[in-house]
């Protein structure tokens, strides 16, 4: 038994060493710092040491050390030790190649201590720089290894809480003013609450009676109030005794002696004088600073410190002028006169400087010194090296004139804020550095704080330094999740580079632009590199001015995934890249890459950024993006300034148009859509948050590598619960693309300018093949200044979006330029938009975007000006599908024209008919408030464009309208209207029925005719055309939407076209109109008719018109052969225009491609004006016919919102007269549910003739916030009364009826045979809404109110043979809150 345990022993010690021997082995595989081979490896600190790690030397780098360059390959390899002790390595670059290997931790085992590299460097210090890497760079070439991890960090989250400004638990306050804000200004504090309760200003500059009302206001506030009291510009000038008195009774030592423009700042507490706090400054002129400021903290009710400050001041800003070239030294005695160079550059230099700046013309600085300076006689010396200089350049600090500034603040006294997040942050430490983001529209208010410790913390919790400026919201916020991000910008493995303290000119401009060094360090990896995998780094001050130099690079790397026999596949994860100087991650010619947990910060240029077009299958998952701003390398990134003074990429005589060349910057610029973009948030950006632009061809190095149109075509790769908010342009855009060739005298734009292009994705990027949609899913778009999401191609559909605050939520535009597009369908289901939601912002001493929101009218940031008309979705051309979305709180004021749908702004293009909605829902928007067409005025402008007068949408289901299957069209367009459409007064739009398709009319060798189109039916009302394209361009286009199975005429206003081609648009096969061309008498034709594939480019000719002498033959038409009929007689070329193939639902054109009809005319020489209108009318002129006739109007449990329209149908004429209040449907009331089909009949036949009045009695809701009510009132509900007496007889009964009714009426009046159309009674029209001016005929009808104000759909319509009014009136009626 001994022996055999005897043999044991050894047999578990040769395990045990074997065990420990490869958990050795295993260790130093997975943290490689461990591994047995390395050797120590401690440089020192020698900055002209060029260090070569080659020949399979394995080294292991222990200490900080200071190099000049290291360059790694031949198998060579440098591991950074895993210790304590931070280590730094500083060196102007590293390079690895050729199976060189650099390593800080691996993946299993994360590096925790402190590495960092910083690269160091000027541009101009003559060092040759490396024709592919450049300077101060990491670069991976071919076999190069660089595996950088750092510690496990949670990357970024999302507040949970809300911060107020100021810290406060709940509410905080932050008050800022500057100019136009002039006076004593006065806030008054509740202590218990913290919260202000009211403030006041008043102009005792203005007037002594301002001085008066002051002193009612201080002593109608209640004892034990806090009183935050201070002069905001100027505020003594008429300031009187007994004010000074007052607020020296409350404790102020310095308000008697307060002179003009003197900065004071004033606390107390009401009845308690002692407990005051003061501080003045005597202010004078207008140059330098000065500041009053106060604070004092007290406590809330429930124990909460909370400090109340308040800062009066006069603050004189600074700045730069740019540089001026100095030849040669001053020849006059005593230094350089600045009047002369102000001479030499008038209007940009100041008089008296308060700093001036010298450098060589490489940009090496010099020394200045002031020698004098007497009025005009300010002089100064520039010395190189002790002396004069020679040549160099110049520039000066200048001092602005100063301005007004008072600010008054609530938060906690203490300096520390408890931020509290979604996720658990246990992994962020002390001195930790974070960002929250900014939730409001500007992307500015995003806010830098560092952790400190905090032991009470919960594991969702940090305790952080300093106190919020801004609100950021931490809640989902009317449906939609507006939660500030807040990411980590501290790691433990840094990559930085060394940076001046100020901007040298190492390329042309950028001392223009920026006052500060932008050359930083860049990391690159070329084609071939064996492996990279970067996670939990830090990159700051990276990236130079300069094309190809940027933090992180992969250039022209070719498949970096397993495609390319990556394993594991190439990834940058967890990476905080802040600060920055030109983009944060370039994806250049380069695929399959896996970028995830990103946070990109404060950055120049485009910050996720591929560069070329062929960048495909790079997935984007959970990156963040904030603050955002214009860098100089390419036309996108820069904005107006830039594009305007960096013109040397553009051909002589090039003038820039910022807004289209330009003006591009984004958070994620994606150059080929079939890349991923998952669970990311572009949150700040000067312009856009996603812009998917298009290459037609490949650019730079990577030309070749796709056929044109590839990229237009390629179907969008996976686009899923994103977020874009605090953009400037738009969260999002899929639209133009890049000018794929040089500057040349055809087209003097720069290279990669912003130009047309159009998105059509099909399958395999072949447009022969099906479309195949590109889908976006749980997108969020909030606080974006102009768009939440621009998007134009076919097909984009979007599927439970959630859109708020942004000033138009979505514009879908088509997908192509007719005809090379055949039309498309673009949907958004299943999504929220809000109008103004509970996220009111932080107001800021710009003032101009504070204003009242539309519900409760109380203050709230604006997205661009305060009367701006704010829009949920924007039709543009369609055809659009809007299907199973809600609205929320659009409520317009007057002067704000907000919706929930509505039309661009400015249109020229055309409106598609098929544009169609169905299965909306509308919360906490009036019924006046769901669609607006527009009207001149802001915004607006004339209103008088094509697409302007053209538009219109289907309501399919009636959940806009209330009547299921109509069309909401302006109101003003009558080739769409007919007899019984109702007018829609708060919309300016009417309610129709029919079957609409559209005719493009293109007018070749002319672009500058004025077409004039006149339905036969309706011969008075014409529509005038301009056309939708630019006066340049060869020919015109004119898009008009037209009623199907009808008569036009056509006509100009100069000579008609002698080539004109008439398109058929959504027609379907059988679909027809007949027109009438007007043309001078003595002109001849020739008619055919061709249909033209867009996807063969091919134009086949499929028929022939001949003429017929009998306008009935023109009806007739047989395949390949129709008939025109010209009347000389009237100067109108008559044919009819009939489909006639099927065509695809959505699809512009037929299955067989666009059918057209060419005319060519040979016109008599010196022809006049082809206006037929006087010939063709009455003649041509047809009885109105309504051939689909009107749905009917939706009912009681059929309504979705307790507010509904009352339909008013009044028609007075010689051969008819009735009123029909028609399926009038009343809630139930005191008198329970009423139902008026119509007035009595006995006043329809004989009987009194006179005036007929209807008093509908609702109660009114005067504003939108108050629970709506639309029982009726208690009396006189619907009450009908018999006609006031005709000529002769008392003309005072219909007053007396009227105003024996109550209150808060409609009133509709309609006259029957003859009554009295003028006299006293006529005035209760006016005193009902009428306009003064009115002149009343021989027939009237008349909607009017009975109230305090006058709605807009009061309305007077009176003609010698007929009056008619058919329109909707809102229930209840709703008075709109003023701007």
């Amino acid at each position: 038994m001994r022996a055999a345990g005897g043999q044991d022993v050894p047999l578990r010690a040769m395990l045990m060493l074997s065990w420990v021997t490869l958990a050795a082995s295993t260790v130093a595989a997975e943290c490689p710092d461990r591994s047995p081979e390395l050797q120590p490896w401690s440089p020192g600190h020698d900055p002209d040491l060029r260090v070569h790690i080659g020949q399979g030397r394995r080294l292991l780098l222990t200490a900080s050390a200071t190099v000049s360059s290291i360059h790694i390959s031949e198998g060579g390899k440098l591991v950074v030790r895993d210790q304590e002790e931070a280590i730094v390595l500083r060196t102007r670059h590293v390079l690895i190649d050729d199976g060189g290997e650099l390593h800080a931790g691996s993946a299993r085992c994360p590096y925790q201590g402190s590495f960092s590299i910083v690269l160091y460097g000027r541009a101009d210090e003559g060092i040759l720089p490396d024709p592919y890497f450049g300077l101060k760079y990491i670069g991976v070439g071919r076999g190069g290894v660089l595996e950088l991890h750092g510690r496990k960090k949670l990357s970024w989250t999302f507040l949970n809480k809300t911060l107020h400004p100021g810290g406060m638990q709940e509410g905080g306050y932050f008050f800022e003013r500057s100019w136009g804000h002039r006076g004593v200004i006065v806030h008054v504090i509740d202590p218990r609450s913290a919260t202000v309760i009211h403030s006041e200003r008043f102009d005792t500059y203005r007037s002594k009676k301002e001085s008066e009302r002051l002193v009612q206001y201080l002593n109608a506030v209640p004892v034990g109030r806090i009183l935050s009291v201070a002069v905001n510009d100027e505020g003594s000038r008429n300031l009187d005794d007994a004010a000074r008195k007052a607020m020296t009774k409350l404790g102020s030592r310095h308000f008697l002696r307060l002179g003009f423009r003197h900065p004071w700042s004033f606390l107390t507490v009401k009845g308690s004088p002692s407990s005051s706090v003061e501080d003045h400054v005597e202010y004078h002129g207008h140059r330098g600073s000065a500041a009053a400021r106060v604070f004092k903290v007290f406590r809330t009710e429930h124990g909460e410190l909370f400090n109340v400050s308040s800062s009066s001041e006069w603050v004189q800003d600074v700045e730069w002028t740019g540089w001026f070239e100095h030849d040669k030294a001053s020849e006059t005695k005593g230094g350089e006169k600045i009047s002369d160079l102000r001479e030499a550059h008038p209007g940009k230099i100041c008089n008296r400087p308060l700093d001036i700046q010298a450098t060589t013309a490489d940009g090496a600085n010099l020394t200045t010194e002031v020698v004098y300076k007497r009025g005009q006689d300010y002089r100064f010396v520039c010395y190189d090296h002790g002396q004069a200089c020679r040549s160099y350049r110049v520039r000066f600090l200048c001092g602005k004139p100063a301005r007004p500034k008072l600010t008054v603040t609530i938060d906690t006294n203490v300096n520390s804020t408890i931020l509290t997040l979604e996720d658990g942050v246990r992994s962020w430490g002390p001195g930790d550095t974070l960002v929250v983001a900014s939730t409001d529209y500007s992307m500015h208010q995003a806010e830098e704080f560092q952790v400190l410790p905090c032991k009470a913390c919960a594991p969702n919790q940090v305790k952080v330094a300093g106190k919020p400026l801004y609100l950021h919201m931490g809640e989902e916020t009317d449906g939609v999740d507006m939660r500030a991000e807040v990411g980590l910008l501290s790691r433990n493995i840094v990559v930085m580079g060394e940076m001046e303290d100020r901007c040298y000119p190492y390329t042309s401009h950028v001392c223009s632009f920026f006052d500060f060094d932008t050359f930083g360090g860049h990391i690159k990896f070329a084609l071939g590199f064996k492996a990279v995998h970067l996670s939990g780094v830090e990159l700051k001050h990276m990236g130079q001015q300069l094309v190809g130099q940027y933090p992180l690079h992969f250039h022209l790397a070719g498949d970096v995934d397993a495609r390319g026999g990556y394993d594991p596949p190439t990834y940058i994860r967890e990476l905080s890249i802040h600060h920055t100087f030109s983009r944060c991650v370039t994806v250049h010619g380069s695929n399959g890459l896996l970028v995830k947990d990103v946070v990109g910060y404060n950055s120049l240029g485009h910050c996720f950024f591929t560069e070329d077009g062929p960048e495909e299958r790079n997935t984007f998952d959970h990156c963040l993006g904030l603050l955002v701003k214009s860098g100089t390398l390419l036309p996108s990134d820069r904005d107006s300034k830039m594009c305007k003074m960096i013109t040397e990429d553009s051909y002589p005589g090039y003038v820039p148009k910022p807004r289209q060349d330009c003006n591009a910057v984004s958070t994620f610029w994606m150059a080929n859509p079939n890349n991923n973009l998952i669970n990311c948030a572009a949150a700040g950006s000067e312009e856009t948050g996603f812009w998917f632009i298009f290459h037609h061809v490949p650019t730079g190095p990577s030309v070749g590598m796709y056929s044109p149109g590839y990229s237009e075509h390629i179907p969008l790769g996976k686009f899923h619960n994103n977020r874009a908010h605090s953009n400037y342009r738009a969260g999002m855009i899929i639209d133009n693309g890049v000018k794929t060739t040089e500057a040349s005298a055809k087209d003097k734009r720069p290279f990669l300018s912003i130009i047309s292009a159009r998105y059509s994705p099909h399958q395999d990027a072949d447009p022969l093949k099906p479309r195949e949609p590109a889908i976006i899913r749980h997108f969020t778009a909030y606080k974006n200044q102009d768009h939440g999401a621009w998007l134009r191609g076919g097909d984009v559909w979007l599927d439970s979006c959630r859109f708020a605050d942004n000033g138009i939520g979505l514009t879908l535009a088509s997908g192509g330029t007719f005809p090379y597009d055949d039309g498309s369908k673009q949907e958004i289901k299943n999504s929220l938009f809000v109008g103004e939601s509970g996220n009111v912002g932080t107001e800021m001493m710009d003032n101009r975007i504070w204003g009242p929101g539309g519900l409760d009218h109380s203050g709230r940031t604006l997205p661009i000006g305060r009367n701006f008309p704010i829009r949920g979705i924007q039709f543009y051309d369609g055809p659009v599908n809007i299907q199973n979305c809600t609205f929320r709180k659009f409520a317009a004021l007057e002067g704000r024209h907000t919706s929930a749908l509505a039309f661009r702004l400015n249109n020229a293009w055309q409106s598609c008919p098929h544009n169609n909605v169905t299965s909306l829902t509308f919360e906490d928007v009036p019924i006046t408030s769901r669609v607006f067409f527009g009207e001149p005025g802001p915004w607006f402008n004339q209103l008088d464009m094509d697409g302007d007068k053209t538009s219109v949408f289907h309501d399919v289901d009636g959940s806009v309208s209330e009547y299921p299957g109509s069309y909401l069209t302006k109101d003003d367009n009558w080739l769409v209207r007919h007899p019984d459409c109702i007018s829609v007064p708060d919309w300016r739009g009417a309610v129709c029925s029919g079957r609409y398709a559209q005719v493009y009319v293109q007018a070749y060798k002319t672009s500058s005719l004025r077409m004039k189109i006149v339905k036969n039916d309706f011969p008075g009302r014409p529509l005038y055309l301009e056309g939708a394209l630019a006066r340049s361009t060869h020919y015109q286009q004119y898009q008009p939407v037209v009623t199907l199975q009808k008569g036009y005429t056509v006509h100009w206003d100069q000579t008609a076209p002698a080539e004109l081609a008439i398109w058929l648009i959504n027609f379907n096969k059988g679909d027809w109109i007949r027109v009438g061309l007007c043309y001078p008498r003595g002109t001849t034709f020739s008619v055919l008719s061709d249909v033209h594939d867009r996807r063969l480019k091919q134009t086949s000719k499929t028929g022939t018109f001949v003429q017929t002498l009998q306008m009935d033959k023109v009806e007739q038409s047989f395949p390949g052969r129709s008939h025109y009929y010209w009347d000389e007689a009237s100067g109108l070329l008559f044919l009819k225009l009939r489909a006639q193939n099927e065509r695809e639902r959505f699809a512009f054109c037929s299955v067989k491609g666009c059918e057209r009809i060419r005319i060519k005319a040979l016109i008599p020489k010196d022809a006049g004006v082809s206006d037929c209108t006087a010939t063709a009318y009455p003649r041509f002129a047809e009885r109105p016919v309504v051939d689909v006739p009107m749905p009917r109007k939706l009912r009681g449990a059929q309504l979705r919102t307790k507010e509904h329209f009352l339909e008013v149908k009044m028609e007075s004429s010689r051969q008819r007269f009735f009123h029909l209040l028609r399926r009038l449907s009343c809630a139930k009331g005191t008198r329970g549910p009423c139902e008026l089909e119509r007035w009595p009949s006995s006043l329809l036949g004989p009987g009194p003739e006179g005036l007929c009045m209807v008093l509908t009695a609702w109660a009114v809701v005067t504003t939108p916030t108050e629970v709506p009510s639309v029982g009726p009132a208690p009396a006189d509900v619907c009450s009908v009364h018999p006609p006031v007496p005709s000529r002769g007889g008392d003309t005072h009964t219909g007053s007396e009826r009227v105003w024996g009714g109550p209150q808060t009426s409609i009133v509709l009046v309609v006259s029957k045979g003859r009554y009295a159309s003028r006299g006293p009674w006529t005035r209760v029209l006016e005193q009902l809404g009428a306009d003064k001016s009115l002149r009343l005929k021989e027939k009237m009808a008349f909607v009017g109110f009975k109230g305090s104000f006058r709605p807009t759909w009061v309305t007077l319509d009176t003609d010698d043979h007929a009056a008619k009014i058919f329109q909707v009136v809102p229930i209840p009626v709703v008075r709109k809150k003023r701007l």
